[in-house]
């Protein structure tokens, strides 16, 4: 069959319409599935592979809840299905176009107005307010901030890290370097804004300026912009990237997908229409190779990854790609108990971390960024699902409770730097003095 120009031109022109009208979800329903045995696992997993259902939530484990999104005419079919299985289900959003309409009024009572380079714990920000922040800390602070523009989006949007250090080692011993990124998948919001709270806690806290001065670290707050930017105004629940692939169907990639170690093994699909599509071959996305970029950067003294992620309660650690235990499995596991205890003792919303490795603990997944960040030398690597507090819905944690989730991740967070700190400095090096610092008055909006 033969396409003219014109009938190119229109399709193209009806794609770029579809991606800016926003998506309406009238009518969708929200599932609530708990499978009680290990065959019903499967069944649900299953399911999760069908581009019919959007799993919000994907318990993965006996007893463990699963969320699913379900289109008006697939209902009846959905829960034919549930039934003849033998899973119970209730339904917890009638209406998914109502749950989004409440958390936009939530959202617009939260918002307040924020000076160009602040920082607000009080409500979600969107993607140019956080890298103007990110650019102001490292205006601010020359002292010890080094801004990285480590790649751009798809749609052309900076991916910026910022590198927060007291100066090169005086010593023989070059000091390790703590690698942080979040926003990977962009609905998951709580994600971004605990990198920003690490940040604020790192440089406009004085009372920490010793968690520097023998660790580096390298942070990036959002991978994802045109994601996270989609998410804000047009479809609140996409998860994906948001390139178009040569052939493909649908729009986006999953980027936990599209990292270079066995990459397309389990758990990824082909489908671009599915959530969890790989890509056409690893790194084939922009995003993805950001990551790459700052990752080798800073590869020589990177000793712990974290990725941060909504939601679950989860400390992971690799491999993902099968169940499968790297040679320290045991110190990943002693150290992930660790940081959970923290978080634990300090959370106000009941937070209790499991801390497992991924494929052994839920289901393989393969081309996820902490299997590839470890398979290239950074010997601890952690994928952290935050919680999602008091909300019915998995990853839309209210904005109430955005500075409590960022408050206990903070002393989880501290547990990993003094760890690295003991095993690659201490250890080999005595303590050198500290840097003098300068700290604005400022305060940011909480």
């Amino acid at each position: 069959m033969k396409c003219s120009k014109l009938d190119i031109i229109c399709f193209v022109v009806l794609l770029q319409l579809s991606a800016i009208i926003a998506t309406n979800y009238h009518g969708y329903k929200v599932y609530e599935v708990v499978p009680m045995t290990k065959k019903q696992t499967d069944i649900v997993h299953t399911l999760s592979e069908d581009p019919k259902y959007d799993f919000w939530r994907e318990g993965r484990i006996v007893g463990k809840p699963s969320q699913i999104m379900v289109a008006p005419e697939d209902q009846g079919g959905f829960e034919e299905n549930l039934s003849r299985n033998g899973l119970g289900y209730a339904v917890v959003a009638e209406d998914v176009e109502e749950v989004l309409r409440q958390e936009k009024i939530e959202r617009s009572l939260t918002r307040s107005g924020l000076s160009i380079g602040d920082v607000t714990f009080s409500s979600f920000m969107l993607y140019n307010e956080q890298m103007a922040y990110v650019r102001r800390l490292a205006t601010d602070y020359p002292d010890i901030t080094t801004l990285e523009l480590i790649g751009q989006s798809y749609e052309g949007r900076d991916i910026l890290a910022l590198k927060i250090s007291s100066g090169e080692s005086e010593t023989a011993v070059a000091k390790p370097t703590i690698l942080i990124d979040a926003g990977i998948h962009c609905r998951e919001w709580i994600a971004p804004t605990v990198a920003l709270y690490i940040l604020y806690q790192l440089v406009q806290n004085s009372s920490n300026a010793a968690l520097y001065q023998n660790v580096d670290w390298v942070i990036a707050p959002n991978m994802n912009p045109d994601g996270y930017e989609y998410t804000q105004r047009t479809n609140r629940i996409w998860r994906k990237n948001r390139r178009l692939s040569d052939g493909a169907t649908c729009y986006g990639t999953d980027l936990n997908r599209n990292f270079g170690y066995f990459w397309m093994h389990a758990g990824a699909s082909n489908n671009s229409c599915l959530n969890t599509y790989a890509g056409p071959e690893a790194f084939s996305e922009p995003e993805s190779r950001a990551l790459r970029n700052m990752v080798q950067n800073h590869l020589e003294n990177a000793r712990l990854y974290l990725t941060f992620h909504s939601y679950g309660e989860y400390l992971l650690y690799p491999w993902g790609y099968a169940v499968v235990y790297p040679d320290n499995a045991e110190e990943l596991q002693s150290l992930g108990n660790l940081a959970a205890e923290a978080i634990a003792s300090a959370s106000t919303i009941g937070s209790s971390y499991l801390v497992a490795n991924s494929a052994a603990a839920l289901y393989a997944a393969a081309g996820a960024s902490d299997d590839w960040v470890k398979s290239v030398g950074v010997e601890l690597a952690y994928t952290v699902e935050l919680p999602d507090g008091d909300s019915p819905y998995a990853f839309m944690i209210p904005a109430r409770q955005i500075l409590t989730v960022d408050r206990e991740t903070w002393e989880g967070v501290k547990v990993f730097h003094s760890y690295i700190e003991e095993k690659f400095w201490t250890n080999v090096n005595p303590r050198g003095p500290l840097k003098s610092l300068k700290v604005l008055s400022g305060r940011p909006i909480l």
